[in-house]
């Protein structure tokens, strides 16, 4: 339950509403906004109360249709409440990711809510060999429309784009930020790095891009203060080569050629072995890296480095063993260590097959 008191209204500023207070970085920014004296009054919008302080918390799932009774009083709403884990099934999580930003648009455009901050991924602008380095936030949508997490987001970027046309009085700006790492985060990202070795495409330089979510609050709170216009990239400055990354990591890396890696990926996960498609393997074999211009013109700088981040990550991820995807056990994952690139992720895969025949 949340402590301490809601401050008085005040005559000026805006009310701000944030889904997903109660936990990542919807917390962070709903417990920001609440110290900021040019902010009227922030209400916190989740399905279970959350310990934010000094903030109107409002219980309420953002599918239900009846949202817009609980936006009547705000002028700004910050949609964070989605889904990434990759343990979700896929239509459980894309249901609660589009279908709730869906809503969170509509029922804002009924309660006359000035404006929508919408966040999605860096991963919409897709991830391929001959991206330019870094991205320019208006580089063009190219990832893939399938089930994928990005497809989830790329349905969320499209209900935006048509926003003005359907709500004409409803501003919707669009945050993309890089590859999220911080407690709880638990991505197709964050999990190429509980594998006992990392994967790289033959041929490829990927350039590995993070983003903290404190920073990702604090470069919100940029967004909702200054009335920022999007697209907004949001990410550490620069980026990591292989190098540095398996320097950090301590891990080794494999080499395998596209053509293999892509085609065993999707196999495995037309199989049901892997959870994800091998379209979000693109993700950690090229690069995405975005350019935070116009929050870097804002004044906005992020407080992790690239390094700092992924150091973040491996605490995070410490004791977790995952191969293509999937969590295994760690026997599996020594057993895969041993075995080298391709028959490690077979024999996991094959591992992971014969565990659950036996659960059966």
């Amino acid at each position: 339950m949340a402590t301490g008191k809601v401050r008085p209204r005040r005559s000026k500023g805006p009310v701000v509403a944030v889904t997903g207070a109660a936990t990542g970085a919807g917390r962070l920014l709903a417990a920001r906004l609440a110290e900021r004296e040019d902010i009227r009054k922030v209400v916190a919008i989740d399905g279970h109360r959350g310990d934010v302080p000094g903030v109107t918390w409002r219980v309420v799932d953002i599918r239900d249709p009846l949202l817009s009774n609980r936006l009547s009083d705000v002028d700004v709403i910050v949609h964070l409440d989605l889904e990434r884990s990759p343990s979700v099934d896929p239509r459980e999580r894309r249901t609660h990711n589009v279908r709730g930003a869906q809503t969170v648009v509509t029922a804002a455009a009924a309660a006359r809510v000035r404006r929508a901050v919408l966040v999605t991924s860096a991963m919409v602008y897709g991830a391929g060999p001959d991206n330019p380095v870094p991205l320019n936030e208006d580089a063009p949508l190219l990832a893939e429309a399938d089930q994928s997490i990005a497809g989830d987001f790329l349905e969320i970027e499209d209900l935006a784009a048509g926003a003005p046309a359907v709500h004409p009085g409803l501003e919707v700006t669009v945050v993309r930020p890089a590859a999220l790492v911080g407690p709880g985060i638990d991505t197709v990202i964050t999990r190429h790095f509980e594998a006992p070795r990392l994967l790289s495409v033959k041929g490829s330089t990927p350039g590995w891009q993070f983003c903290h979510v404190e920073d990702l609050a604090s470069a919100l709170e940029v967004v909702v203060a200054e009335g920022l216009a999007g697209p907004i990239g949001v990410g550490c400055d620069g980026w990591l080569g292989a190098e540095e990354v398996n320097e950090i990591t301590g891990k080794r890396g494999f080499e395998l050629p596209a053509a293999l890696t892509f085609g065993m990926a999707q196999r495995l996960h037309r199989l049901g072995v892997t959870p994800a498609p091998a379209s979000d393997l693109h993700y950690v074999a090229y690069p995405w890296v975005v350019d935070a211009a116009r929050l870097r013109e804002a004044g906005w700088k992020p407080v992790y480095d690239n390094a700092t981040a992924l150091r973040v990550l491996m605490e995070e991820v410490a004791g977790r063993h995952a191969v293509v995807g999937r969590r295994v056990g760690g026997k599996e994952a020594t057993m895969a260590t041993a075995a080298g690139a391709t028959v490690a992720a077979i024999g996991a895969a094959a591992a992971i097959r014969r565990a659950r025949k036996r659960r059966r």
